[in-house]
């Protein structure tokens, strides 16, 4: 059985899960951004030995390494990438675009639980997209350990 809320309880929840949404993209962010400076060493790293005479089974790995770290910045990038949609009227995009009267007639308005949902579609969508990120630098990382491998070989 659902418990139905006060209005004070539902404005404190809304007020929260608006602030926890928030939270969550922001973490997706620096998780985004940790991960784009440590995929990028990697990737300068590997650039460094680029020119060195390796075996070709080495170079076919090297070569699956970059792949999968290049499109693994790809979707770190796309995390970071700022969404500016003018037509999400519960966020500053739809605002920069009224006057004054209409900012107020906005704010006249309870558009929280069209903000919760807009930023969870955009966390969901953030999250998605670290997470095919991290596996695949975590492929590359293994892909990485198999070119050393083979050069012990």
């Amino acid at each position: 059985m659902t418990e139905t809320l006060t209005p004070p309880a539902v404005h404190r929840n809304l007020d929260a899960a608006c602030a926890s949404v928030v939270s969550e993209i922001a973490r997706t962010d620096s998780k985004a951004s940790l991960l784009l400076a440590f995929n990028g060493a990697v990737l300068a790293g590997l650039a460094s030995v680029a020119d060195k005479d390796l075996p070709a089974a080495t170079k076919v790995i090297g070569t699956l390494t970059v792949l999968a770290l290049g499109i693994a910045a790809v979707l770190l990038l796309l995390v970071v990438r700022p969404r500016l949609r003018e037509d999400d009227r519960a966020a500053f995009p739809h605002w920069a675009q009224l006057d004054e009267d209409g900012i107020r007639s906005c704010m006249a308005g309870d558009s929280r639980a069209t903000r919760i949902r807009v930023l969870s579609s955009l966390a969901v969508r953030k999250y998605l997209h670290l997470r095919r990120a991290v596996d695949l630098s975590l492929a590359a990382l293994a892909l990485l350990a198999l070119a050393a491998a083979s050069l012990a070989l």
